[in-house]
Order: structure tokens, then C-alpha cells, then sequence
């Protein structure tokens, strides 16, 4: 029996009495019942009641290709008919993690050549942190150990994920965090810059809280500092360009390793393959996952800089560490066609050249000068909309993330699907967004936020 035999109401109560959902109250989302997406096309989602709605997150960041692509489909039919499974242990490998290795070196920073396969971006991130340390074990300084990770950071949902990120609510509910791991302010500049301080000092003085971190454990005591490139699930926290080159700067002078997390900004979205370069930095690991696949299938990919890779490859003995499906042929065969077809349609040159700059300019001109919004702000195609009560104040509507909430409900209704984090409402469209696209997105934020308005002068 298929989806289409059961009503909305019937599926509802199914999942309700048996689905778990991530980051959910399910007692409130039980009580107004799930909203049920059957299919996709292009940049458009469809409910079980044909509702069609623009997709503003991409999925949840990962649908760069947009829905609906027959060849992803086709790739991974393909490698299932010939190989549907087999393990990376034993000393074996599969063609297309092999190929797909060999292509990430080549779009990836020239320092970086070795790739460690997971299935998410939290996996990736438990292997990086497990491989850091592990590196400063093998160079006879197992002492180094702490990671410098940031507020508000988000770097996953495993229990060293959880950790490595710096929101404190999940920390509450983890009950026991993985040590020797440390957290500094965010280069937030909307709610952290000093009054009249521009963003190159702002974004300086940012990055010296890594040092001050550096200096307060000592630097034969860190092993790493770890950050989003753009906070994604944080808010799209985007650091002034000053704020990049001078942790790399910090680091080096310490001898920190630098991981950047690129879950989010991988492959295509800041208008290169990999915010490292759109940052021009050079770091020692890169967690991407999301859309290596554009989310078709499961994959992750932590790639690894050649000074990790010499002393685990030359002084490692075997690395006790890996996943039953790290290296998942079916996953690696569509990764290898999703690239293909960001190469091909040339979607990484179109977000830099063109839809990222309209972005950048529809949201400041469409959305820029409402009552509510406070700032808008954007790299490639991230953006983030401040929503405030009180523009020159900056003040929030209480109690704190309700307006942001309100705003986003409206959106969906109006065909809009966007995400409200805290008091920020973000946004991460699929690369095959075009002005077009951008224009009917800002339309229906526009309509939404006028609703809210609405709405919250009532109360």
C-alpha cells in the first residue's frame, strides 16, 4: 500500500504515534499534526494537499541542484543494479568512493588530497575531532588536545558534534560533554559590534578571542580551532573579511591546527566549491556533506590536509575509526553526477556572478526598509533577516524567537518556505535559483512580514 491509499489526517496520526523528529516539541507539533511533503520539482516542494511552495532552505541546506533530477535518480539505480553495497574495511574499495576522492581533491584547496568518508556532517565532524587528536598523539604531543570551538557554532548532533558546537540548549540536554573543548564569541557584528566600530576592527577583535583562548590554556595545550566559514544553523552569521586571515594568522603562530565546518557552505553556495576560497584560507580539515549529493543520498566527505594525512598515513598503524557505510557506492556514483551537473551547468560561476549579487541586492532593496527588519545580510545565496521591534534600537519582541516564528508561519502560508532561528529568519536556496526565483521569494517574505506586523501590533 502506498502513501496515496491513506488521508492527511491518517497520516498524521501514524506519525504521531510512531516518528520521532528531530529538533521538535512534539507534544505542540502533535497537537496541530505534521505537515506532509509527497514530492518536488526544480526549486518547488508539494504537500499532500498539492500546496506548492517555493523551497528557501534548499531542504535543509543541501538541495543545490534543485528537485526532480532524473540523472541523480538514474546514477544511483545504475550503481545499485551492479553494486548495491560494499564496505571500505578489509582492505577494499569500490570505484566511485575511488573517483569521487580523486574529483574532490581537484575542486578542494591545492593542500588538500585525502578524504574520509562518513553519512552526515555530525559523523564528519566526530572523525575530524577524533583525527586531530589522534594527529598530535602520533607527533609525540598528546598534551595538545583542546579544541577552540565557538557561541552559538553548530557542528552537528552526536554527542561530539553536540559538543563541539556552542549552543547551549543542547549542551543542557546532553548531560556530559566531550572534554577539553572551549567556546568564544561569535563574529556576530549586528548584536557584538562596539558602538562605532567598523568591520574590519570588529571582525579583528573577534579573532583575538581565539588568541586570548590560545593563551589562557597554552598553545602546547590546543590542538585546534574549529568554525563555520558563515554560521549557518546559527543565524547566516557572516564574519567581516578581516576575521578569517587573521585566525589563520592566530593559528599558524600557534601551531592550532584550523578546521573550517563546511556542511553548510560546500559546494557551490558562497560562489566557490568551498567558502576556503571564497575566504582565502587555508585550513587542515573541511567537513562538507549536505550537498555533496544535493541531499539525494546520505554522504559525507571529510577532506584532509596534506600535514594531517603524511603523519597518519607514515606514523598512524591503523586508525581505529569508520562507519559500516563510509564510501556507500550508491552514494558516492550520485555525488559523483551531482558534481557533474554543478560543473556542467556552471551553478558555483552563476551564484558568484549573478543570482548572488541580486540576491544580495533584492533582499536589501525588497525587505531591507520594512518596520521588522532590523538587517539583512547575505554571501553567495545565504541570507538572514533580523527581525526586530524596534529598528534603531535594535530591541526584540518578547517572549524572544516568537516574531521570527510568526513571520516564518505567514511565509509558508504564503507559498514561502524559510526558517526562523532565534530571531532570524534564514534562508539557503537551491544554486538553480535565478532572478526570477529571487523576485517571487522576496515577494511572498514581504507579504509574510506585513502579516506579522499585523499580527504583532494586536497583541
Amino acid at each position: 500500500m502506498t502513501y496515496q491509499n491513506y488521508s492527511l489526517k491518517q497520516l498524521q496520526q501514524i506519525d504521531a504515534a510512531h516518528h520521532l523528529h528531530p529538533f521538535t516539541d512534539h507534544k505542540e507539533m502533535r497537537e496541530t499534526g505534521s505537515r506532509i511533503i509527497t514530492h518536488a520539482n526544480g526549486p518547488f516542494i508539494y504537500d499532500s494537499e498539492g500546496t506548492e511552495i517555493l523551497d528557501g532552505m534548499a531542504g535543509l541546506w543541501c538541495v543545490n541542484v534543485g528537485y526532480g533530477r532524473d540523472e541523480l535518480a538514474d546514477a544511483a539505480y545504475a550503481q545499485m543494479k551492479e553494486l548495491p553495497y560494499y564496505n571500505s574495511f578489509f582492505k577494499c574499495s569500490t570505484p566511485t568512493p575511488v573517483l569521487l576522492a580523486k574529483k574532490l581533491a581537484e575542486i578542494a584547496p591545492k593542500h588538500i588530497n585525502q578524504v574520509f568518508y562518513g553519512s552526515s556532517g555530525s559523523e564528519a565532524n566526530d572523525t575530524a575531532l577524533r583525527l586531530v587528536r589522534h594527529y598530535w598523539v602520533l607527533e609525540g604531543r598528546p598534551e595538545k588536545n583542546r579544541i577552540i570551538s565557538r557561541k552559538m557554532g553548530y557542528h552537528g548532533s552526536t554527542i561530539a558534534g553536540a559538543s563541539l558546537g556552542g549552543m547551549d540548549l543542547m549542551h543542557k540536554q546532553l548531560g556530559g560533554a566531550v572534554p577539553n573543548i572551549v567556546h568564544v564569541m561569535m563574529p556576530y557584528a549586528y548584536e557584538l559590534a562596539l558602538p562605532g566600530e567598523s568591520d574590519h576592527d570588529f571582525g579583528l577583535r573577534a579573532a583575538k578571542a581565539v588568541e586570548d583562548a590560545i593563551l589562557e590554556a597554552g598553545a602546547d595545550k590546543v590542538a585546534a580551532f574549529i568554525g563555520e566559514p558563515v554560521m549557518g544553523a546559527g543565524g547566516v552569521k557572516i564574519p567581516p573579511m578581516s576575521y578569517w586571515p587573521e585566525v589563520q594568522r592566530i593559528c599558524r603562530k600557534y601551531d592550532v591546527l584550523l578546521m573550517l565546518d563546511e556542511v553548510i557552505t560546500g559546494y557551490g553556495r558562497t560562489g566557490e566549491w568551498f567558502a576556503a576560497q571564497a575566504f582565502d584560507v587555508e585550513p587542515d580539515t573541511i567537513t562538507t556533506a549536505k550537498a555533496l549529493t544535493s541531499g539525494y543520498q546520505p554522504l559525507s566527505a571529510l577532506l584532509v590536509g596534506d600535514r594531517i594525512a603524511a603523519t597518519l598515513v607514515e606514523k598512524g598503524g591503523e586508525f581505529y575509526h569508520g562507519y559500516t557505510y563510509a564510501g556507500h557506492p550508491v552514494a558516492c556514483a550520485v555525488a559523483l553526477k551531482n558534481l557533474e551537473i554543478i560543473e556542467r551547468e556552471g551553478l558555483v560561476e552563476r551564484v558568484r556572478n549573478d543570482t548572488g549579487p541580486y540576491f544580495a541586492r533584492a533582499l536589501q532593496e525588497r525587505l531591507g526598509g520594512h518596520d521588522l527588519v532590523g538587517e539583512v545580510r547575505s554571501f553567495g545565496l545565504m541570507g538572514a533577516i533580523e527581525i526586530v521591534k524596534d529598528k534603531a534600537t535594535k530591541e526584540r519582541f518578547l517572549p524572544a524567537g516568537s516574531a521570527a516564528v510568526l513571520v516564518r508561519d505567514h511565509a509558508v502560508a504564503q507559498g514561502m518556505m524559510l526558517r526562523a532561528t532565534g530571531d532570524t529568519m534564514i534562508l539557503s536556496p537551491p544554486l538553480i535559483w535565478t532572478r526570477e526565483t529571487i523576485d517571487i521569494g522576496c515577494d511572498r517574505i514581504a507579504r509574510a512580514l506585513d502579516l506579522a506586523e499585523a499580527d504583532l501590533h494586536k497583541r
